[in-house]
């Protein structure tokens, strides 16, 4: 019974992830609500300099911009960094996943400076890391949890 539990258990979290980028490169890549047309700047190289720019003029961007250009590429790391633990045990080291997150975010910046949807970042990829990493201190909390409840049974 154990077996069965934990088998659909795995198999709807591969459906959760399939879903979480299915819905990652919709925004990424197609989603015109956040600048996803043809863009001129091809690229930032200098960290923190786009990041300075929002913080700076927030009021003129406005409330919306200014969460979803600082916090979102955060947010929507943060399934990735909690997803990849649980399909597979090897990716339960911080290392793993902060290196996963590095080299899936600087894919996700060069396929958008290719493809011409999208600026290469620096500060997406220090933002997009830090969102993996911060969803993998979520699966820890809650793994170390779900142990504990698990061991007083």
């Amino acid at each position: 019974m154990k077996d069965i539990y934990k088998k659909r258990i795995k198999i709807l979290v591969w459906i959760l992830f399939y879903i979480y980028i299915l819905l990652l490169s919709y925004f990424l890549f197609f989603s015109e609500r956040y600048g996803r047309d043809l863009v001129t700047q091809q690229y930032n190289l200098q960290l923190f300099k786009e990041i300075k720019r929002f913080i700076k003029y927030r009021e003129q961007i406005g409330w919306e911009g200014f969460i979803v250009n600082i916090f979102g590429n955060v947010i929507a790391f943060m399934p990735y960094g909690f997803l990849l633990p649980l399909l597979n045990r090897a990716y339960r080291k911080f290392y793993i996943i902060a290196i996963l997150s590095i080299i899936f975010s600087l894919l996700i910046e060069a396929a958008q400076l290719l493809l011409k949807v999208g600026v290469f970042d620096v500060d997406d990829i220090l933002m997009n890391s830090l969102g993996g990493i911060l969803g993998y201190l979520v699966f820890l909390i809650s793994h170390s949890i779900y142990k504990g409840m698990e061991v007083r049974r």
